[in-house]
């Protein structure tokens, strides 16, 4: 009853994206139960972790086509995923036959680059193998409107942007609403098991990817910039400097969480750790002189418009 999952180009995001579905299915294997750990969160209604076997659920991939160009990449693969091979799931590493990875799935994954993806699209019986499946593109600026160029007008497909995260499971990933058709439930629940397994996912308009690029995609390296400045502030004033960075990341990871948790307003938490005359209102005083607010907001304003430029480069 389970679905085939094809990778076409699994480089890095292809690995974190299969590893994670696969990790998803490994802990819930009768073997595991027992010593498997619980996620520190539970996700949104409706993006938990897949909890039935594949075989039994239509919404689950029971065989994975993982389709490179090179020996190397499938030797490395190989190796990769070599700590799957209890989970249940037929694993297939396919050397240079895209054509096949693609007529054998219910369901294709594109995770090349994005200069590759025409070619690639383009490869003799590579468009009617994709008739009235689900193409899924993690492509960076290539648009539904481009990619529905190059496919069957049957191809139902869909874009999705997931973040660096994603390679330890705590992603942010941002799916394009889907068109109405008679199979959009089981879609949409497949694409939610897909990217819940590494993190979090949440369905928007494809009009939204560019400030999403900025926030869950850029964001990583701003919050490194802040994590970084927390750290080098802790330095200045006599802490070692791994112990700086450990502090400053173990509390924007909790804080992180807290706002996930209880869906408490930022606001709310920083206020409630400000008491009056305190060392942390003199701090944050401090941010406020240096515009700190402001100037975040406008770095992502600035990195939305950069995304929106790139996308209509890619155009050309």
């Amino acid at each position: 009853m389970g679905y085939s999952l094809c990778i076409l180009g699994c480089g890095t995001m292809g690995v974190a994206v299969s590893a994670g579905v696969l990790a998803s299915l490994q802990s819930q294997s009768p073997l595991r139960s027992l010593n498997s750990a619980s996620k520190w969160e539970s996700h949104t209604p409706g993006t938990s972790t897949p909890v039935n076997r594949p075989e039994l659920d239509p919404t689950l991939p029971s065989r994975f086509l993982i389709c490179v160009r090179r020996d190397e990449s499938a030797r490395k693969l190989t190796q990769t995923f070599a700590e799957f091979s209890d989970v249940g799931p037929a694993i297939d590493i396919l050397i240079g036959e895209n054509l096949t990875g693609v007529a054998e799935a219910d369901v294709v994954l594109l995770c090349c680059k994005p200069q590759q993806a025409q070619s690639i699209l383009s490869e003799p019986g590579i468009v009617d193998a994709l008739k009235g499946k689900l193409l899924i593109s993690i492509l960076a600026g290539v648009t539904i409107s481009q990619l529905s160029a190059w496919v069957h007008p049957d191809t139902k497909v869909i874009r999705a942007m997931p973040n660096t995260p994603c390679k330890i499971r705590e992603g942010m990933t941002v799916v394009s609403t889907l068109p109405d058709n008679r199979s959009a439930d089981l879609d949409r629940s497949i694409i939610l098991k897909i990217f819940s397994s590494i993190g979090r996912c949440r369905f928007l308009e494809e009009k939204h990817f560019d400030a999403c690029t900025a926030v869950s995609g850029s964001g990583p390296a701003f919050a490194c910039i802040f994590l970084e400045a927390i750290a080098d502030g802790g330095v200045m004033m006599g802490l070692p400097r791994a112990e700086a960075l450990e502090l400053a990341a173990q509390t924007l990871q909790g804080t992180a969480r807290m706002a996930l948790q209880s869906n408490a307003h930022p606001a709310q938490i920083k206020d409630a750790v400000t008491t009056p005359g305190g060392c942390t209102i003199a701090g944050l005083l401090a941010l406020e002189d240096g515009k700190v607010r402001s100037t975040i907001a406008r770095a992502i304003q600035v990195a939305t418009e950069r995304a929106s430029e790139l996308g209509q480069q890619s155009k050309k």
